[in-house]
């Protein structure tokens, strides 16, 4: 599979740049949430919920695999029209869109007004911001200047980090904000359209035309598995598929039937902090579905703390599905059948 000979010509929304700049959204992100003001009040949180979806869902599942063993309270990421059950004045209940339009973000905002959760907004504009000032509610918001909410994956997951650490939910999480930062920044310099050979143009040319496969171990690599399969749904124009280790090894590799790999490939997510049974597990689970003859090549995150193994993961993610979209003569941006989807929602209300 070439390589376009000009990405940034066939790539009239600049999703590249808004890939290539994803550590500095990060940076402005938690800037915006540490210094947000009228934030709820941590005394007596028993829970936490995120609340969001597609694009702006990811960043939740992102803070979800980075804090969630670490906080003193259970967090859960909410995808879908119902707020969950539990959600109540203990609960802080962070209602996450780009858009600010996104309909089922909007109920779980409404119900979580009800039930006198304690609420924070985070958003870019739309009825999210506008419903926010008006109800007082705790209100981040961001630049509105990316293509689409899955560009600003860098800017939703920054913000509820920053507010966490402003809140004292969370931990003081600046320091690991700065690496990730610069981990992505030279990760920019080697995947980027001006690179020459980059790791993300090799990897996107050796996949082709074929359907990805990405499995990532339990934690931030699970994360980065599913942020790279919907980034080759929207990027690319294509099905992917992702599962986790080990929950992968009890089930989907029965599927893998001799043969069954052709017009697939498996792309596996390494961080230096997996599980010591990872390694011994991928060795064991790729022997074991040899004869499925499905192509594979792992890939490692970068840098020495786990926000920017998974920053660096998720980057990587989207200059691949970016490449192989473009060698297929698509434009990464635009998402027709998602906005058709919705028209007809529209026409059917």
């Amino acid at each position: 599979m070439a390589r376009p000979r000009a990405p940034l010509a066939n790539d009239p929304g600049g999703m590249l740049a808004a890939i290539g700049s994803v550590g500095e959204h990060l940076l402005v992100g938690h800037r915006r949430g540490l210094g947000a003001e009228d934030l709820p009040a941590a005394d007596g949180v028993h829970s936490i919920a995120i609340c969001g979806m597609g694009g702006s869902g990811v960043p939740g599942d992102m803070v979800a695999s980075l804090l969630g063993h670490r906080l003193g309270v259970p967090i859960v990421v909410s995808k879908g029209y119902r707020l969950p059950e539990f959600c109540h004045t203990d609960t802080m209940v962070f209602v996450v869109s780009y858009s600010g339009n996104t309909e089922e973000v909007l109920g779980m905002y409404r119900e979580a007004a009800v039930r006198g959760s304690r609420v924070v907004a985070v958003t870019s504009g739309g009825e999210l911001a506008r419903t926010a000032r008006e109800d007082g509610v705790a209100l981040v918001e961001l630049p509105g200047d990316l293509p689409a909410p899955r560009a600003a994956v860098g800017y939703l997951s920054g913000a509820l980090l920053g507010v966490l650490e402003a809140t004292g939910l969370g931990p003081g999480i600046g320091p690991d904000v700065d690496h990730a930062a610069r981990v992505a920044a030279a990760a920019a310099q080697r995947n980027g359209p001006d690179a020459e050979g980059s790791p993300a143009t090799d990897l996107a040319r050796r996949i082709g035309a074929r359907i990805p496969v990405i499995w990532g171990s339990e934690g931030v690599a699970a994360t980065a598995a599913l942020r790279w399969k919907t980034e080759f749904n929207e990027n690319a124009k294509r099905p992917a598929f992702h599962a986790s280790f080990p929950e992968l090894d009890h089930n989907e590799i029965e599927g893998w039937s001799r043969g069954s790999g052709n017009g697939f490939f498996l792309v596996i997510l390494r961080t230096p902090d997996e599980h010591p049974s990872v390694a011994p597990r991928v060795e064991a689970t790729l022997a074991a579905i040899a004869d499925a003859g499905l192509e594979s090549e792992q890939v490692q995150a970068e840098g020495s703390q786990a926000l920017a193994n998974l920053l660096s993961l998720i980057q990587l993610g989207g200059f691949v599905s970016c490449y192989a979209g473009l060698a297929a003569g698509l434009d990464p941006t635009p998402i027709q059948r998602i906005e058709a989807m919705k028209a007809r929602l529209r026409e059917l209300a």
